[in-house]
């Protein structure tokens, strides 16, 4: 590609123009049938939920010029990353810049040894349990997948970074918006941090699942608090049953004999 001045940038391209090319370039791939999936930022927080904003601060650890990550959240709250897609152990994107570059990133997938950990910590909360059970990730899962070093996000040394643009750092501009931009995604999607790092998140219902089928059984004659029950499964519960009258009240309810028959006995 081309240098434009003595420190090889190219000159500078205003937001309007670069949302312009982009649609041009994406109506291009449409034609070939490739639908583009953008990031799109509603007001000036990237992510909202405390998973997305986890893997946002978790990019500090990435940069190697401090001025990266400041303009790729520019770039991906003004709509640059006009195309994101992740994948097993893989991320690709368009970003729009002074051309439309390539980002292509490479994640390797968690050591074993962490995911069985992860998954053991997991089985623990009931909580967590019945929510795995139903098809969702609780918030005590996802809290323990965002744990520095011991969760999914990867180290600089798990994750690898290429893009088509003339720049010589290993974290560009157009890099760092696309790694906010997983951070987004994320916050609709988390299940992608799973897809993300070659992990099933159904190892989190199994492991839960072998645990409880080890632990001991109620014994016989023993009743569980309803009031206990309406806190784990968040139902409500009938109330108690209407104890079983007293002698004296059953003594009561007997009927009388009849003024008939005692004068016959006389």
């Amino acid at each position: 590609m081309a240098y434009y001045d003595d420190f090889g940038w190219r000159p500078y391209v205003p937001v309007a123009a670069r949302r312009r090319q982009a649609a041009k370039r994406l109506a291009q791939l449409k034609k070939k049938g490739r639908e583009a999936s953008p990031v799109v930022i509603d007001g000036r927080k990237i992510a909202t939920t405390f998973w997305g904003e986890a893997w946002c601060e978790n990019l500090e650890r990435y940069s190697d010029f401090a001025n990266r990550l400041p303009r790729g959240r520019t770039y991906v709250r003004n709509g640059s990353v006009v195309d994101l897609r992740i994948a097993p152990g893989a991320v690709t994107a368009l970003v729009s810049g002074s051309d439309i570059y390539e980002i292509k990133m490479t994640v390797s997938a968690v050591p074993p040894a962490r995911w069985r950990a992860i998954c053991k910590a997991c089985a623990g909360a009931v909580d967590s349990v019945v929510e795995l059970l139903q098809g969702r990730l609780s918030k005590g899962v996802m809290a323990r997948m965002c744990e520095p070093k011991t969760g999914l996000f990867p180290s600089p040394q798990e994750i690898t970074f290429a893009c088509s643009c003339p720049d010589w750092a290993s974290m560009c501009k157009h890099i760092a918006a696309v790694l906010y931009g997983i951070g987004a995604r994320l916050d609709e999607q988390p299940d992608l941090l799973f897809l993300l790092r070659k992990v099933d998140h159904q190892d989190l219902v199994a492991k839960a699942g072998s645990d409880l089928s080890r632990t001991k059984k109620v014994r016989a004659g023993k009743v569980l608090d309803t009031g206990d029950l309406s806190e784990i499964f968040g139902i409500e519960m009938a109330s108690h049953a209407t104890p079983a009258p007293s002698a004296t009240a059953r003594a009561a309810k007997k009927p009388r004999a009849s003024s008939t028959a005692a004068v016959r006995r006389r």
